[in-house]
């Protein structure tokens, strides 16, 4: 990588394009969970990390920190728990859930989240800047939960063919995220989704059937999974992820699958 900038994204390394790729140093054989320092958040950057098992996480002081923890947290669709509760707010109705409908609002959301222990946010501008970014190319897909026509809670992420990384969630009232989370969980494991990667792990999302799993079987795990892809087809969108145009994977799948949202939990 080029030379470090003192916090952020290092504005002399260059931009790469969706379809740009990037070899990062192998996590393989790391010993820390930090892989590399330095580059930038273009939409090139981030998928090849992302690819190669590696996502940003830095404090807003730091370069941008490539990071592969040596355990991992996935949710299979297999272990998936929604909870009696859960079933009966979600056959309820007490949220309406919809797909793609405002990414900004739920990543904007995210960054407000206050988290115990921590100083400020992660998802600074520069992120959510990038995070948008890929939205709008079809890749960063996002779940709100309204009440009452107000915006309560969210969650977003990104797909590469069948494998999707969770990024972050938020709420605002009780149970919100969660509803958001387990109606677009359950709608990608519909769509042949194999894991979903929650990265670190937490109680919350142990509760919903998080799982842990060294390095280097997530790393198989996602080789694996990504092989059949070919990045030029433009896989990005939720449903139906292989040979969509790029003009397809900025449709709306929102709307052609919001009905989904709705239906039935047994």
């Amino acid at each position: 990588m080029s030379r470090r900038p003192a916090s952020g994204p290092d504005p002399d390394f260059p931009y790469l394009s969706e379809y740009d790729r990037y070899s990062f140093p192998s996590p393989e054989s790391w010993d820390d969970s930090i892989i590399a320092a330095g580059g930038n958040l273009s939409p090139g950057m981030l998928l090849s990390a992302y690819e190669q098992g590696l996502f940003p996480w830095y404090n807003p002081d730091d370069p941008v920190l490539w990071q592969s923890p040596e355990t991992r947290f996935i949710i299979f669709p297999e272990k998936l728990h929604v909870s009696a509760s859960m079933k009966k707010i979600l056959n309820k109705g007490v949220f309406s859930i919809s797909l793609d409908r405002d990414f900004q609002g739920v990543i904007q959301g995210c960054a407000a989240k206050e988290r115990p222990g921590q100083d400020g946010t992660w998802i600074t501008g520069d992120i959510i800047a990038a995070y948008t970014e890929l939205h709008r190319l079809g890749w960063a897909h996002s779940a709100e939960a309204y009440a009452e026509g107000e915006l309560v809670g969210g969650c977003y992420g990104i797909r590469l063919g069948n494998a999707f990384f969770g990024e972050s969630m938020f709420a605002r009232v009780s149970n919100a995220s969660k509803a958001a989370f387990l109606t677009l969980a359950r709608l990608l494991f519909a769509d042949e989704i194999r894991f979903i990667d929650c990265q670190l792990p937490s109680e919350h999302l142990r509760s919903l059937g998080g799982t842990e799993m060294g390095r280097p079987e997530f790393l198989a795990l996602l080789k694996e999974t990504l092989a059949p892809r070919n990045v030029f087809l433009g896989e990005g969108r939720l449903c139906s992820p292989r040979g969509a145009d790029a003009a397809d994977r900025r449709g709306n799948w929102g709307q052609r699958y919001g009905a989904q949202c709705g239906a039935q939990w047994k």
